[in-house]
């Protein structure tokens, strides 16, 4: 009887901490932002216009500069674009079907994370480089591969392929693979039911991959700066150029390139911001109706 009128044992849910506990954690965690993000942005932008913005964007329109950011934009122009493709393919595959070697597969899409991007870079070399049989083959044929732009792209396609694929396997394993097997059920295509269910239902998490794939290629710096030969005005992209104008002394045009790659940086991350609230006020909308 009396461990039936015992009372029971007060127990304080895990989100209701101590209020000066909750403003320490916040304001450690404000504080190591703008120790490691805030303060180096703060440093770069403050470099860049030391001498004035005329002087930074002068040094923005030198012929060097112009066509780092004409190729660092070229590049992410072309490898995002693929990226979602292939992420999404291997999304499919890896959600959608189950066959022998899955697990491995699942692995070599995460394989970029662990590798290092110059080991990645040191690899496309020596699979294309000119004293390889394939690489020299293309470079007979006129078409070489490591110091010219498709070494470049291959190398960003490396480190930044995961990024999408990421993205749209949690999603795909959420959503089962019930609303596709009907659609097929009911006579539709494989292609019909791709852009009719699949991709509406992806298409935020897809989005996210390729912003986060576009950032990451933007300011990849190690694969590239080994399969490029960081030829001044050719295959020197904008960190290689930031490396480059830095180590010259040349201090308001390193920065100046590096406070624009900063800012296209941010604007990606600003993008992203807005479509993951547009995505949860769409879901809030949802469960409302």
């Amino acid at each position: 009887m009396s461990e039936l009128t015992s009372p029971r044992p007060a127990f304080r849910a895990a989100t209701e901490e101590a209020p000066a506990l909750r403003a320490l954690l916040i304001v450690l965690t404000a504080a190591l932002l703008a120790l490691l993000v805030g303060a180096p942005l703060a440093v770069v932008f403050g470099e860049a216009l030391r001498d004035g913005l005329p002087a930074a964007l002068a040094s923005l329109g030198t012929h060097d500069a112009r066509a780092a950011i004409r190729l660092t934009l070229t590049i992410a122009a072309i490898s995002v674009p693929l990226n979602a493709v292939f992420g999404l393919a291997a999304a499919w595959a890896v959600t959608k079907f189950d066959f022998p070697g899955k697990a491995l597969l699942v692995t070599l899409i995460d394989l970029p994370f662990s590798v290092s991007p110059v080991v990645a870079g040191l690899c496309i070399v020596l699979t294309f480089g000119a004293n390889s049989a394939l690489g020299g083959w293309l470079v007979a044929a006129g078409h070489p591969v490591v110091f010219a732009l498709p070494g470049i792209v291959i190398a960003t396609l490396f480190v930044t392929f995961p990024f999408v694929a990421r993205e749209l396997i949690p999603v795909m394993v959420e959503q089962g693979r019930a609303e596709e097997e009907a659609a097929l059920t009911l006579g539709a295509s494989g292609w019909r039911v791709l852009w009719t269910v699949t991709l509406p239902n992806v298409r935020w998490a897809l989005l996210y991959g390729v912003l986060l794939s576009n950032a990451r290629a933007m300011g990849e710096f190690g694969a590239v700066a080994v399969v490029s030969g960081k030829i001044r005005g050719q295959t020197a992209t904008m960190p290689i150029t930031i490396e480059m104008l830095y180590n010259e002394y040349l201090s308001v045009a390193a920065f100046s390139l590096a406070a624009l790659l900063s800012l296209l940086a941010l604007v990606t991350l600003l993008l992203k911001t807005v479509l993951e609230r547009h995505h949860a006020d769409q879901l809030s909308r949802n469960r409302r109706h």
